[in-house]
């Protein structure tokens, strides 16, 4: 229900969050009943190889408590007291729904969890104005990234990116845009499971983002490709997650 919508930006990530500790595990998820207003209950996830509790809340994209979850995050040195949780930030988190899990609820347990904010890519209602992006204009890629096996956008996140590219476009009049669909296909063993991303993904992420494309700029001339490479980006709104930049689209726009 989420593909079609609007797009976003794309730059250079700081070469520091490279570096930082990453996790990366599969488990079912576990949800804590802690109570700071509405959506303030709490994610979890246990990794199974060293037995740590992380909170993975700080997802774009929530768990479903009824299928596993692969959890890729960076660790921070961010207090456990909200969830009872290493805390991921940033973090994703995919469902997969060959793995059935048994709903796994916690008490609050005297966490109380997160007043909720809006999360920092949020696109603003459609009644608001945007300012116009400043010239001059040349070639340039917009990345739009994906959980893992979906073709689905991430909501809030990926409808925030579509609209940043949206925006730029509609001030920048391009030739024609080239849009590219990625896959992960090369196989990596993460809990003990290998996992790799099938090659059709490619061309239905490129699918799904082209033709939201074509409903926000009718007339715009929109060719699609596909790579299957599985390179990665150190694009800034990557937040640093090196496996999530293998599952992206790129908007390349041409003069």
């Amino acid at each position: 229900m989420f593909r079609f919508f609007l797009t976003a930006a794309a730059l250079v990530a700081p070469l520091s969050a490279a570096a930082a500790e990453t996790v990366r595990f599969i488990a079912c998820p576990i949800y804590r009943d802690a109570d700071s207003g509405k959506k303030s209950g709490c994610w979890l996830s246990d990794d199974p190889a060293t037995g740590t509790r992380y909170d993975v809340s700080l997802s774009p994209h929530k768990p479903d408590w009824n299928y596993g979850v692969m959890v890729e995050g960076i660790v921070t040195a961010a207090p456990t007291t909200p969830c009872g949780g290493v805390v991921l930030d940033a973090v994703r988190t995919s469902r997969l729904y060959d793995m059935p899990c048994t709903r796994h609820m916690l008490p609050a347990e005297g966490y109380p969890g997160r007043r909720f904010v809006l999360p920092k890519r949020n696109i603003t209602p459609s009644s608001v104005a945007r300012p116009v992006p400043a010239g001059p204009y040349a070639e340039r890629v917009f990345p739009v990234y994906f959980e893992f096996g979906n073709d689905f956008l991430v909501y809030q996140y990926g409808d925030y990116l579509i609209e940043q590219a949206g925006n730029w476009i509609n001030a920048a009049h391009p030739k024609k845009l080239i849009v590219t669909g990625f896959a992960a296909t090369q196989p990596q063993v993460i809990s003990g499971r290998a996992m790799s991303e099938r090659a059709e993904l490619a061309a239905q992420r490129a699918e799904t983002i082209a033709e939201t494309l074509r409903r926000l700029m009718p007339g715009m001339t929109i060719e699609t490709a596909t790579d299957t490479s599985g390179s990665a980006t150190n694009d800034k709104d990557a937040d640093g997650l090196t496996d999530q930049s293998r599952r992206r689209v790129e908007i390349r726009a041409l003069f």
